[in-house]
């Protein structure tokens, strides 16, 4: 038994409640990806988060080839308030979609909105695939939760639907429309969505009904035509940047957890 010194950088998303002595199993792809990818044995330390309880060292008591069993030693991170950034897009092509999922994911949107356009040619979109890729990058990028994936919607029950106390910065590609950052710092402090519509872009009936909606704001992303995918990253990066939590995180504590 010696003192965890630095904490592990394994970290596996959970739907397990998290307390200190809980046991919690793992099956299948995780008991897989700790057995056989990290090749970890019993003693291990690795961290648990479920987006509800923070994060937790554990330790590995056993891995088979099915089965994992861990238990909980201390709190590495407490549970804190997550961001509150939408993002609805129209769904592109599979490599594409994905990496919006994973960026977006990094970039700290807590809910992610397949929306159908006119122009939009998927589909068909896979959300349970959308949210491995969320998991897996919350994973990474230290995360204490997962951004919610919803089942995708056209935009006109989208927007018949939408809670108005909630700005939608629509990245559009034609017409009047606001720099970003002058958006992102007049709405500072307020919840937002930005809605990226697909590769053809928006229709004009689209952009019409948007121009009717007191909730909706038009922002520009510069003068070049950008990627749905590129233009995901430069909206949410650009609001991250100047009214999100685009700051630098202090060094986590030291746990003093026994392995």
């Amino acid at each position: 038994m010696s003192a965890v010194e630095t904490l592990p950088r394994t970290r596996l998303f959970v739907d397990a409640d998290l307390a200190a002595g809980a046991a919690v199993s793992l099956k299948d792809g995780q008991a897989h990806y700790l057995r056989n990818v990290l090749r970890l044995g019993p003693g291990a330390a690795v961290l648990l988060f479920n987006g509800r309880d923070g994060e937790w060292v554990a330790r590995l008591d056993a891995v088979g080839r099915s089965e994992a069993s861990l238990t909980l030693l201390a709190q590495s991170r407490p549970q804190g308030p997550g961001t509150d950034l939408w993002l609805c897009f129209a769904p592109v092509k599979k490599a594409a979609v994905d990496a919006i999922a994973e960026k977006a994911t990094e970039l700290g949107a807590s809910m992610l909105q397949p929306v159908f356009t006119e122009f939009t040619d998927v589909t068909r979109v896979n959300t349970e695939r959308l949210r491995a890729h969320a998991v897996e990058a919350s994973e990474q990028c230290e995360r204490l939760d997962v951004p919610e994936v919803r089942e995708p919607v056209g935009l006109r029950d989208l927007l018949r639907n939408w809670d108005e106390r909630r700005s939608l910065l629509v990245c559009a590609e034609a017409g009047p429309a606001r720099p970003i950052a002058e958006a992102a710092r007049a709405l500072r402090g307020r919840p937002v969505a930005f809605l990226v519509g697909p590769e053809g872009g928006l229709s004009q009936s689209e952009l019409d009904a948007f121009s009717k909606l007191p909730f909706v704001h038009p922002v520009g992303l510069g003068p070049r035509i950008l990627r749905a995918d590129t233009a995901v990253l430069a909206a949410l990066a650009t609001w991250q940047a100047i009214s999100g939590d685009g700051t630098r995180r202090p060094p986590r504590p030291e746990t003093g957890a026994e392995v």
